[in-house]
């Protein structure tokens, strides 16, 4: 066990190199994508006025039915998510932890000794019944996904997502961390090289805490700076393989688009995994309540897309979300992408009768957008590309000590300048 709390074995030699990824279009493979989910989410576990009493996962299954892209039984069905054991939950989660979450859920009730040391109970991380199954179907979701993907292919499991939480305690409305088991599914597998992507609102810090020593993989975080947690600032880069890239709030999807392809894509590729797992939370989409990022599900699903096919294996995960709108076209529309279906330009009448009616607490009937209700893909939303966007992008790639293309044409100039970022 290391300190993180991830058991592996020794690793080999995890150093960047300079090669391309291979070229798997997913629309070649239609055979090779898995959706991994459970019917335990069909219904919200969470109580009362957290952000995520809404529903969500339970939308999207229901929407990719209505639209005959998953079939609610036979060869076109979900596949169903086992729960991990508790002998899997060890392998980056405390036994003590694992026990008290065990034992919370059990009784409903935890002492403040509990809440202090563990994280349960308390607003953030409440009680409810079926806790525990619910986190640990979730990690046995991952496992699952990582198992189908590394026989090359896309494992979509927006079930998981479950990056903040620690290997001894809650965290951020997570209980076990789902994207870590992914991972370790992943080079389980043989997987030799694994690139973590974490395309929430939120910094994806369990996942880069668990990693952070391990030459294997490659942690990168896009996220909205000054946000909870407050962790992954530019400049923390870990051993060297942990990249984070804080943005501005209302971030577009123009300046989103000059990220991704002079540090997102440039860095994965250097890496040369053989595998992705990417966390695509919900949260950086337009009219999300706990985030003030500003991009379109067709600009993140078009990211994904890039980064997915790409790789000979794939694991994609959900995550943050807390617009039940927004969320399921996003995810709904995401999964049409990875199984190559068409995306219709206006939901039939039985789409629109279920996204007509989810209700939220936190977004009032009348900041309900029409589009919201009668399509998948939004428009994009381009926009001016502000200074501190390429200039962040710059400060990244040049902290690192390979000899990105890029970083030599920032260094010929006197100044930053945008302009640099398109050579």
């Amino acid at each position: 066990m290391s300190e993180r709390g991830v058991q592996t074995e020794s690793p080999s030699d995890g150093k960047m190199a300079h090669s391309q990824l291979h070229e798997c279009d997913v629309t070649e493979r239609t055979d090779k994508v898995w959706f991994v989910s459970a019917e335990i989410y069909r219904q919200t576990g969470y109580r009362g006025n957290h952000p995520l009493a809404i529903p969500r996962i339970g939308t999207v299954l229901t929407l990719c039915e209505q639209l005959g892209w998953l079939a609610p039984q036979g060869p076109r069905a979900y596949i169903a998510s086992p729960q991990a054991t508790e002998a899997q939950l060890r392998q980056f989660h405390d036994e003590a932890y694992i026990h008290a979450v065990m034992q919370a859920d059990a009784g409903l009730a935890a002492t403040p000794a509990w809440r202090a040391q563990f994280g349960l109970g308390g607003m953030e991380n409440p009680l409810f019944e079926g806790m525990y199954q619910r986190a640990s179907t979730a990690v046995g979701g991952s496992i699952l996904a990582g198992q189908l993907a590394a026989r090359g292919g896309v494992a979509y499991h927006p079930s998981g997502g479950t990056h903040h939480a620690m290997p001894d305690h809650a965290s951020g409305f997570c209980y076990f961390n789902d994207p870590v088991f992914a991972i370790l599914s992943l080079l389980q597998q043989g997987v030799s090289r694994v690139a973590y992507i974490d395309l929430d609102a939120h910094h994806g810090d369990g996942v880069e805490a668990a990693f952070v020593d391990d030459p294997r993989v490659l942690t990168f975080s896009v996220h909205e700076q000054d946000r909870w947690p407050g962790t992954g600032r530019l400049q923390d880069r870990g051993r060297g393989n942990t990249f984070n890239l804080p943005v501005p709030p209302r971030l577009n999807d123009s300046e989103f688009d000059v990220l991704l392809q002079h540090a997102l894509l440039p860095v994965t590729r250097a890496f040369a995994p053989d595998a992705v797992v990417v966390t695509c939370g919900a949260d950086a989409l337009a009219g999300d309540p706990l985030s003030s990022m500003a991009l379109s599900n067709r600009c993140l699903i078009d990211a994904v897309m890039a980064l997915i096919k790409a790789v000979p294996s794939a694991v994609v995960l959900g995550g943050g979300g807390y617009n039940p709108w927004t969320l399921a076209r996003y995810w709904t529309a995401l999964w049409g992408r990875i199984a190559g279906h068409a995306i219709p330009t206006d939901l039939p009448a039985d789409c629109v009768d279920t996204l007509t009616e989810l209700s939220c607490d936190l977004i009032d009937a009348d900041e309900v957008r029409p589009d919201w209700l009668h399509t998948l893909l939004d428009a994009r939303r381009e926009g001016s590309i502000r200074d501190c966007v390429p200039e962040g992008v710059a400060t990244l790639m040049a902290s690192t000590d390979m000899a990105w293309p890029l970083r030599a044409a920032i260094q010929t100039t006197d100044s930053l300048s945008r302009n640099a970022l398109y050579v």
